[in-house]
């Protein structure tokens, strides 16, 4: 009988949702990790016959999955998380965050902001998120540095803000950090030209032109509200998808946030570009920016992931709460119960993420020779008992606290609910000071 296999870590479970196969659920199986990538998935039995693992985690009660994607935010705003809420969506923007971002959004608020964003995620069970936003090069020194996996979509706008003058200058910077962060396995760059209204034909088509040379994504937010389309068709005569269409900015590379207003002229551009979706539920709701029609998308076969948005307009980031109400606002939009179920659910979170990025060999579902990123969640609480359909429960029935463990590329990042590199009373104590500082300043303001 041959020696035992040495790896790195073998983690044994209860139940195992591994996204693919799709449908599944895999009971008292162990998932081997050698250095930072999946060696094997095998039944417990098995798996103990077969490796002598340096480290074995026995995980009674819970379900493992691949980590969470995170497709859309802005880290840095969970310092605005609550200064501006139950407004409209413009007022929101004109009135309050624009002027809050003027006078406070630098390099030393994008740090502490994104600190505090990535200790949410992990304890939320996010492994990688996709973040658009002022001074890109803070939110990958400090992915970097807490080793969390990120799609910096470094902003492009007509307009100066206090990371750059106009857009030939947000783009210069951009491809500085795309330079910068080539050869990272936790920082992956993209263009973010904000919106087809802030950002003029030439620079699009300049990052139509560099997106293209350099294989990289582009993320725009698009078809938010019914306002914007509205205004676009009056201004140009046509909407704002078919513009960017005809500009050669629609591909299999581009991600589209929002995507609230879906004509039958829409759904066929998406269709041929195979350009993604990028769901915000939650943050739509808020705003009452309108409901992006999941089940249309999905049965017409455009590619839809799910994002949070930023925490000023959540106001969290927890993304199984988003799945969850991606779930349950699919159903009532189509009129359908039977509309994205559970385990469609959570695949918007995990591989579909990973196909809008161009990372689906690596990331997305718990398979041989994959990046191992990985959470586990415990289903032994009162609020998810009795387990019948693990996925499901997960899905309709778990908060985000029940996420306890949490490993990207390997490396423990979370155990037992306690963030391993991050300090998370130092955290507490950067956002309670800018709190402090930025009422102060609201405060005098009134």
């Amino acid at each position: 009988m041959p020696a035992p296999q040495a790896v790195d870590l073998l983690i044994s479970a209860r139940w195992v949702v591994p996204i693919r196969p799709a449908n599944t659920v895999l009971e008292h199986y162990s998932l081997a990790i050698t250095g930072n990538r999946i060696t094997a998935l095998l039944p417990t039995a098995e798996a103990l016959d077969r490796f002598a693992p340096r480290q074995h985690i026995e995980l009674a009660n819970h379900a493992l999955l691949p980590g969470l994607i995170n497709m859309h935010g802005h880290a840095a705003m969970t310092l605005f998380r609550g200064l501006a809420d139950d407004l409209p969506l413009m007022t929101w923007l004109q009135e309050h965050i624009w002027p809050a971002e003027a006078r406070w959004v630098n390099d030393e608020f994008s740090e502490d902001g994104v600190t505090l964003a990535i200790a949410e995620m992990i304890l939320g069970g996010t492994t990688f998120f996709s973040d658009m936003y002022f001074f890109p090069d803070a939110t990958a020194r400090v992915a970097s540095k807490y080793q969390m996996r990120t799609q910096i979509c470094f902003p492009v706008l007509d307009f100066p803000t206090n990371w750059a003058r106009d857009a030939s200058d947000y783009i210069h910077k951009g491809i500085k950090l795309h330079d910068d962060y080539r050869d990272s396995q936790y920082v992956f760059t993209a263009f973010g030209p904000h919106a087809p209204y802030t950002v003029s034909d030439g620079p699009m088509k300049e990052v139509v032109t560099l997106a293209a040379q350099l294989d990289i994504p582009v993320q725009i937010h698009l078809h938010e509200t019914a306002f914007e389309v509205t205004e676009a068709e009056k201004a140009t005569g046509k909407r704002p998808i078919r513009r960017l269409y005809e500009l050669g900015l629609l591909t299999e590379r581009t991600q589209c946030v929002h995507m609230t207003q879906v004509s039958k002229d829409d759904l066929a551009l998406l269709q041929e570009t195979g350009a993604h979706v990028v769901h915000c539920p939650e943050s739509n709701l808020k705003l009452a920016s309108g409901f992006c029609p999941v089940d249309q998308l999905q049965k017409g076969g455009v590619n839809v992931c799910i994002g949070t948005d930023g925490a000023a307009s959540n106001n969290d980031l927890d993304l199984l709460g988003e799945v969850r109400t991606a779930a349950l606002l699919a159903k009532a939009v189509s009129g359908n119960a039977a509309a994205l179920n559970a385990f469609e659910a959570l695949e918007m979170a995990t591989i579909n993420g990973a196909v809008a990025l161009g990372l689906a060999d690596c990331l997305g579902s718990l398979e041989p020779g994959k990046w191992a990123d990985v959470i586990a969640i415990d289903l032994s609480g009162v609020e998810t008992q009795p387990v019948y359909h693990p996925a499901s429960q997960i899905v309709y029935a778990t908060p985000a606290q029940r996420v306890t463990h949490s490993w990207i590329g390997g490396k423990l990042q979370l155990d037992n609910r306690r963030l391993v590199n991050i300090d998370i009373h130092a955290v507490r104590e950067k956002a309670a000071q800018w709190a402090a500082r930025i009422h102060r300043n609201e405060a005098q303001a009134d």
